[in-house]
């Protein structure tokens, strides 16, 4: 009898999120929810951090260098692969990066823990992806080379299995099927995966797909039959919608076809999907865009990812008034917001082979919505298409992120040529000049530690913005301003009153008690305890200040501070009460 082939499973945990909204769990969630993943018996692999992961760690004010090495650590310890988004040449930003910032990436996320590095770029190019092999072999690390999925009448089985070549036989022991907006067609997908695996029989095959349009469930079973090894996966309340398949349908599936899947504990399931919730209702949620948990087979149609659904809708209401500003002065009737939605579905089906088929994945994938999106602007204004791009859209177009897979049309050639523009046929790398010795010197005159293993020079040179926001602490401020204004908006809907309790409390900080033990108010540090404190409601806080003690099991007294300042709003817990470690013991509204 033959022995059933062995399929794993890899948790995407960042990009579930970042499917969803806008930022990631925080440091103290990840560390809660790395030993429930790892209870769940069912993952092979966890993604762990990448693109975008560690920008918004800064943006609400905390260190990514401290979440990556928490969030990877138990998985290191128990033998689960860890591993990472990377952009290649852009690394894990939206914009290119120098040789010796990427080079120094591999060192630094290898010491952190990191063991697989998922490079990727956007238009295929393997200029991009080759140096990033190297130098994670180098490191120590796994480099993972991918392949960004899309369906056109160039992005053939032929096409990609000739990039995979190249990638292998630069050193790459394993390959990434990427269908970032789960376009990608079954048939095409399992050949391609059949001819990889024949040509290459050692080489791992990971296939990622996002569910948006409603076929990866179909790609998975094609890839798995023709021979993918690892397949990624997602987790209620985050998969499905524009996210990823559950593990659960998933695993069914597989296991019912004949593979050989591991079984999944779903007390840890249930565990997980509650916990992942509850950050959801801690502030995540506020950037979640609600439509982002519905599957869409208008998707099919432009080929844009899932994900960006969201931003997109955003964009189309901003640009919508004054689009149908200019067609009511032109005696034109109204768009209605489906009409402009299919409109600019047309429109990215227009653009997308002009400018050379670019597979729509970050940042291809925003230049061409925007370019589209600029296209129904300028026609409301009687201007030609293509007469308002930036420059990031035509750098893409002149070559310098790198080889676009298609011919750019004669019109934007005659445009270009027009505006005095030069297509770039070099190496991309080579106009990004060494950076990491500016960066030192600023932060040696600035005082700022280089981090261990080099890693704070690391994020300061990745994320130069952010992270001079994130060390001044004005980063911290915008995204409290940001949740708070977030919560406002929230509050400001019809609810009802069970609702408007529970949103009282969502805009507000819970202070909550570290620590099991009895309550002791004092207030205004007069060393009176008090017996009731509701005449204090309404009293006004720092962040930081005194709020009250809590005498611990252990007889010592806990000075607990009252979170990030401001009205205090409701007591939750009563003079020489007894609280558990978590219990609320009042809210203080910003």
């Amino acid at each position: 009898m033959t022995a059933k082939r062995k399929i794993q499973f890899s948790l995407v945990y960042r990009d579930m999120f970042q499917s969803y909204g806008k930022f990631q769990p925080r440091k103290d969630q990840l560390e809660r929810i790395a030993p429930v993943i790892i209870k769940m018996g069912c993952f092979a692999r966890v993604e762990t951090n990448g693109g975008a992961f560690e920008q918004v760690n800064l943006l609400y004010g905390e260190n990514p260098n401290d979440a990556v090495r928490a969030f990877t650590k138990p998985f290191n310890e128990v033998g689960i692969k860890t591993h990472m988004l990377d952009r290649g040449l852009n690394a894990l930003r939206m914009f290119p990066c120098p040789d010796d910032l990427r080079q120094l990436q591999y060192k630094v996320k290898h010491a952190q823990g990191v063991d697989i590095t998922r490079i990727f770029c956007g238009l295929n190019d393997v200029r991009n992806i080759i140096p990033s092999i190297k130098w994670a072999l180098e490191a120590g690390m796994t480099p993972q080379a991918t392949l960004c999925i899309t369906n056109s009448p160039i992005h053939t089985v032929e096409y990609y299995s000739d990039i995979a070549d190249q990638l292998i036989e630069a050193g790459a022991p394993e390959i990434c099927l990427k269908d970032m907006a789960g376009i990608g067609q079954p048939a095409l997908l399992g050949k391609l995966t059949n001819v990889i695996k024949t040509k290459h029989p050692d080489i791992i095959i990971e296939y990622h797909s996002h569910s948006g349009p409603g076929l990866n469930m179909a790609s998975i079973l094609e890839v798995c039959k023709n021979g993918a090894d690892i397949i990624d996966v997602a987790m209620e309340p985050l998969s499905w919608g524009k996210g990823h398949a559950d593990i659960i349908s998933v695993q069914s599936m597989l296991k019912n076809y004949g593979f050989d899947v591991p079984e999944i504990n779903m007390q840890a399931y249930m565990e997980a999907r509650a916990l992942t919730q509850e950050f959801i209702d801690d502030f995540l949620g506020y950037f979640m865009n609600p439509q982002n948990h519905f599957m869409s087979s208008l998707l099919l149609g432009c080929g844009l990812p899932g994900g960006m659904m969201g931003s997109m809708m955003a964009d189309l209401k901003g640009a919508m008034q004054a689009i149908n500003n200019n067609r009511e002065k032109n005696g034109e009737p109204a768009y209605t917001e489906d009409e402009l939605l299919i409109k600019l579905f047309d429109e990215v089906g227009y653009v997308w082979p002009r400018v050379g088929y670019p597979p729509l994945v970050t940042p291809f994938s925003q230049y061409v919505k925007n370019i589209a999106l600029m296209n129904l602007l300028t026609e409301s204004m009687g201007k030609p298409r293509f007469s308002m791009m930036d420059e990031n859209m035509w750098g893409m177009i002149l070559g310098k992120s790198g080889k676009l897979p298609g011919e750019v049309a004669p019109e934007i050639i005659a445009l270009a040529k027009e505006q005095n523009r030069e297509f770039y046929t070099g190496n991309p790398r080579e106009l990004y000049p060494n950076c990491l010795d500016k960066f030192r010197k600023e932060m040696e005159e600035n005082g700022w530690e280089l981090g261990l293993d080099d890693e704070e020079l690391y994020e300061f040179a990745m994320h130069e913005t952010q992270y001079r926001a994130y060390k001044d602490g004005s980063a911290k401020k915008q995204f409290l301003a940001d949740l708070q204004a977030a919560k406002d908006k929230a509050m400001s809907k019809g609810v009802s009153p069970e609702e408007a309790l529970a949103l009282k409390h969502a805009n507000a900080d819970a202070v909550v008690a570290p620590e099991a033990g009895i309550v002791l108010w004092e207030i205004n540090g007069d060393g009176e305890n008090v017996q009731s404190i509701e005449p204090y409601i309404g009293k006004q806080y720092k962040e930081g200040d005194f709020f009250c003690y809590i005498e611990n099991n252990h007889g010592q007294i806990l000075e607990i501070p009252a979170a990030l300042g401001g009205k205090l709003v409701e007591i939750a817990a009563k003079q020489g009460g007894h609280v558990a470690k978590g219990d609320v013991l009042a809210y203080i509204q910003r």
